[in-house]
């Protein structure tokens, strides 16, 4: 074969491949291609195979239509009561329409960090420096809802904005340490004294409640001690009337009377026999030779006691 034919033939082979391969255009998932023909915006190729014009049709845009998470640099910012802190973030985006995202604004990401840090300059002058550590939720909304008013013509919605770090200078660094620090003292000095003063009415309650169960103590004990007397002069009276009501009964039997009459004539003579031994002056009844009546005589004493 002909050289130069040879060569031609090449040629036109390679020629022919890449035209081939700039007619393929394989879009992955999540992926969306603005084509131009001839410089004039056509169509938008979403995910799949397609065949475009060569040398016609070209792609002039790639977009990604998953959420991004686009840094915004850190930057200084004046609060309301004049502090300057540094403030970055990070704000989250996704391209919903790639033509406006592609034609609308020349670059949606700048845009948007560029957006982010003026509305953050904004919120964070109107407060205090106290204020943008406990308000970071009111930032982050306020931020988010400037971003995404100002980029829905350019096809891409913000979904929200997070403040990653608020840091402000050393010296009032130093200032809020020392108040923490004064802070964190004046609650540890309440809190013991609110444990001595607890510790001091829980012990007052415990000797109260000592006292009055030792009172209850007492009164029990005393309580106690009267019925026992109360019981104890109850079967003493008792055991006294049922001895007074037997010896009534033995007097009444025969004999009972006999009986007693020498009984209390041996108790006059062993009384007389003691007061002898004790005393050494003695002073005698005149009678009492006449055992026999004052024996009658205690009898009848006896007697009418035991009627009575």
């Amino acid at each position: 074969m002909d050289p130069v034919k040879t060569t031609i033939l090449i040629g036109i082979v390679i020629l022919v491949l890449i035209v081939f391969f700039k007619m393929i255009r394989i879009v992955s998932q999540k992926e969306a291609y603005i084509v131009e023909r001839l410089g004039k915006y056509t169509n938008t190729l979403e995910a799949g195979f397609h065949l475009l014009i060569p040398f016609i049709d070209k792609v002039a845009y790639r977009h990604t239509l998953k959420e991004q998470a686009v840094d915004v640099p850190p930057q200084q910012c004046i609060t309301r009561d004049n502090i300057a802190v540094e403030v970055d973030g990070i704000i989250y985006m996704q391209v919903l329409d790639p033509r406006k995202a592609s034609y609308g604004i020349d670059h949606y990401r700048f845009a948007s960090t560029q957006l982010a840090q003026t509305t953050m300059r904004s919120v964070i002058g109107k407060m205090d420096l106290d204020r943008t550590f406990e308000e970071r939720d009111q930032i982050n909304h306020v931020i988010v809802d400037a971003v995404d008013k100002a980029s829905d013509p350019w096809g891409v919605k913000v979904t929200r904005y997070e403040v990653k770090n608020i840091v402000p200078p050393q010296s009032i660094k130093d200032a809020m340490e020392k108040q923490m620090r004064a802070e964190r003292e004046k609650r540890a000095q309440i809190a013991e004294s609110e444990g001595d003063r607890q510790a001091k009415i829980n012990r007052a309650e415990g000797e109260k409640q000592e006292l009055i169960a030792r009172s209850e103590g007492e009164k029990q004990r005393v309580i106690n001690e009267a019925e026992g007397r109360a019981v104890e002069i109850e079967r003493v009276a008792e055991a006294t009337a049922e001895g007074i009501r037997k010896i009534a009964i033995a007097i009444n039997d025969p004999g009972g009377r006999d009986a007693v009459n020498l009984r209390i004539a041996e108790q006059y003579l062993n009384e007389f026999g003691k007061l002898a031994k004790t005393n050494n002056t003695m002073i005698i009844p005149s009678d009492l030779a006449d055992i026999a009546g004052m024996i009658q005589a205690a009898s009848s004493v006896l007697k009418a006691e035991t009627k009575a």
